[in-house]
């Protein structure tokens, strides 16, 4: 969608090419940024795979805080979502039946140390259960194997579950924020129902460590304008993201670095070994 926007919309001289670079839970990725030091022609969009990658590989010899901060797109959401036909109705039914069925309930995510292998682990401390939880290559592929049934429940983000939920595929059952979004106002947060359960993804645009001046300030311009445009608002929108706040440059330094805490805090709560399902 960005790249698209920048090519529309005649934003860059240069073309941009979007690259992906899977494995190791981002950490291919964080490699490749932190290798091109001083490269003024190459950004990463992350997610918060940004802080635990690091914190769970720490052989991997990457320092994050070096990066060169540009800017944050949007507070990605998380929601508990279990297939339509299956017989769990909200989070107290959810509960009962992964307690019952302990580890031979499957749940669904993207990968060791990312974010819906973090909230897994925050529901099992919360609720004392344990589950089966089943990497696949990417958030899509979840959503896939919910209503494939080949796993029991996902804590996808809304952006892929909600073309299976719009079918009358898939069903949420809890929302992981402060507040209900505006696109699911019939389900409850786990805050409202007495859990203290909030998490939030972070997408946010970066360069790799000694990018110049020049370079980071016309990227910070590049991307407000596409995170003010119509376009992108109106995605965030339909998609349940948080787009309320730009957040940019060393604001965007400072709050890597109070993410960086949180989840150093929450790995050492909940364990890293629960975290990367050993």
């Amino acid at each position: 969608l960005l790249q698209g926007l920048i090519e529309q919309k005649d934003l860059s001289p240069r073309p941009f090419i979007p690259i992906n670079k899977a494995g190791g839970s981002g950490a291919e990725a964080l490699r490749y940024l932190q290798d091109k030091a001083g490269d003024d022609h190459t950004v990463l969009v992350t997610l918060n795979s940004f802080y635990t990658t690091p914190i769970i590989q720490q052989d991997l010899g990457v320092d994050v805080t070096q990066f060169t901060p540009i800017g944050r797109m949007a507070l990605d959401t998380f929601l508990l979502w279990v297939n339509s036909e299956s017989d769990v109705s909200d989070l107290d039914s959810y509960v009962a039946a992964v307690t019952s069925a302990g580890k031979d309930w499957k749940m669904g995510g993207t990968g060791s140390g990312q974010e819906d292998s973090i909230l897994t682990a925050m529901l099992e401390s919360e609720f004392g259960f344990d589950v089966t939880y089943i990497p696949f290559e990417g958030g899509g592929t979840v959503a896939k194997n919910l209503i494939g049934g080949h796993v029991d429940s996902t804590v996808n983000n809304p952006a892929e579950q909600n073309e299976f939920m719009r079918a009358g595929q898939s069903k949420p059952l809890v929302q992981f924020t402060d507040e209900r979004m505006e696109a699911y106002p019939d389900v409850p947060t786990a805050k409202e129902l007495g859990h203290d359960l909030v998490y939030y993804m972070q997408r946010s645009i970066n360069g790799p460590p000694g990018m110049s001046q020049e370079a980071q300030d016309w990227y910070i311009n590049l991307f407000k304008t596409l995170y003010e445009s119509e376009e992108w608002q109106k995605y965030c929108q339909d998609e349940g993201l948080n787009c309320e706040e730009w957040v940019a440059g060393q604001d965007l330094g400072e709050f890597h670095q109070a993410q960086l805490e949180r989840h150093q805090a929450l790995i050492e709560k909940v364990g890293a070994a629960s975290i990367t399902g050993e």
